[in-house]
């Protein structure tokens, strides 16, 4: 019920601050992820109607009606959105794709619910443990692997980029004289991790998930206060309400009741999947589980400082750990003349689409490889495509990111193949 209305109102939100609109109707290029070129937005009409969808089909599971269609609708619908423009990647986006693929599975609905309340076959009272456990360990990697990332030098070491994002808020009454205070940087980097670190685990205790919460709220709503990071701080609060006890929610639901005025047979009946659809579901969530134990790791693979070549960064649960900004020029040579024109990224580029693109190397191949075909629309044959770009990385100097002679328009996005055009940090 809670991730449903939350997702409503990020829905309506997304709608009223005419994101929709800036982010999947006016860019005059996209910038889709690896293996996802296929992935292409619906036009004006098309995207309107569909996050009208995602509203109905989040309102739907909140209230358990057509819950199975529902989730499935919002988990298609809602990663389709994330997947045509990598500009807009959010961690808080990637978990929701998560949560939304995670409760189809779920018996949510047979209780409390207007599925249960049209057909009463279906309801029951009591479900096996495990449906609870992987909304409980997802949540756990979230956290844990977010733990993980915070032990690096610049987060512990030089409170970065702490050290630069507090200081912004020291006209905040109360506390903000304190915010420009050099410790606080780094008491907030040190919590943080620890936090991350050690909370998952005290809210698998029974005894200190009360304390533990107090934490979640405490942290979530400061990160709320001080970072614009949107919803995603009430999604965990509401989300890690998961570990509290069955009688927690029971209260929850039965105030709700004296509400309406509703009463629910509360009779033992236990739901039990049927075994014909254990093992698929098995396999599903066993094979969720290990990519996403794996997929963090991935910048391994690659040489270099990941915050520097970004190889890896995605999908890996690193909230908030760098403060990156670049510029980047792209030149266009054409082959037959010898000429070279700069390009004017305003031409074709959002703000945003600019921002993101000059920092992070394969939105660099993306965008070259858009320009060649435009100039050779022009009348150039096979133009060479460059760009000089330089960047900053928690506070350093500026320095220049990519070797200025390299063709990008040919180079390769793959998984398998290390950018060795991007300079050593």
């Amino acid at each position: 019920m809670a991730f449903g209305f939350l997702m409503l109102a990020s829905i309506l939100r997304f709608m009223a601050k005419g994101w929709v609109y800036d982010m999947y109707i006016k860019p005059k290029l996209f910038f889709p992820y690896y293996g996802f070129e296929w992935v292409k937005p619906l036009g004006e009409t098309g995207m309107y109607a569909l996050f009208i969808a995602l509203a109905v089909a989040a309102l739907f599971i909140a209230l358990g009606f057509l819950y199975r269609c529902s989730a499935l609708l919002f988990f298609l619908g809602f990663t389709y959105v994330e997947l045509i423009d990598k500009t807009n990647y959010l961690n808080h986006y990637y978990f929701i794709s998560i949560a939304s693929f995670l409760i189809i599975f779920l018996p949510a609905n047979r209780y409390f619910s207007i599925d249960s309340l049209l057909n009463k076959k279906i309801a029951a009272t009591y479900t096996p443990n495990y449906f609870i456990l992987i909304i409980k360990f997802q949540v756990f990697i979230v956290y844990f692997f977010a733990g993980l990332a915070k032990i690096n030098y610049d987060w512990l070491f030089n409170a970065q980029p702490l050290k630069m994002w507090l200081p912004a808020h020291s006209e905040m009454p109360l506390i903000g004289n304190l915010l420009s205070k050099e410790w606080i940087a780094y008491f907030f980097s040190w919590f943080g991790c620890v936090y991350d670190l050690l909370i998952p685990f005290f809210l698998f205790i029974p005894r200190f998930v009360k304390p533990a919460y107090f934490f979640v709220i405490v942290f979530h709503l400061a990160t709320s206060l001080f970072f614009n990071i949107g919803m995603f701080p009430y999604i965990m609060i509401c989300l890690t309400t998961i570990f509290f006890t069955e009688n927690f929610h029971i209260k929850i639901i039965q105030s709700i009741k004296k509400i309406f005025k509703r009463s629910l047979n509360d009779n033992q009946i236990t739901f039990l999947p049927k075994p014909s659809l254990l093992k698929p579901f098995i396999f599903i969530v066993t094979l969720h589980f290990v990519i996403q134990l794996i997929l963090p790791f991935r910048y391994l693979m690659y040489p270099g400082n990941l915050y520097w070549t970004e190889q890896g960064y995605r999908f890996s649960w690193r909230v908030m750990l760098m403060e990156k900004a670049g510029t980047a020029f792209f030149y266009v040579h054409d082959r037959t003349s010898g000429g070279e024109i700069e390009v004017d990224n305003k031409k074709y580029l959002t703000y945003m689409q600019e921002k993101m693109m000059a920092t992070q190397p394969d939105m660099m191949i993306d965008y070259a490889k858009f320009l060649k075909k435009e100039f050779i629309k022009q009348g150039l044959k096979d133009p060479i495509i460059r760009a000089q770009s330089y960047v900053t990385l928690n506070g350093s100097g500026s320095r220049e990111f990519i070797d200025p002679q390299v063709d990008l328009s040919v180079q390769s996005n793959s998984f398998l193949k290390n950018k060795t055009w991007v300079k050593k940090y």
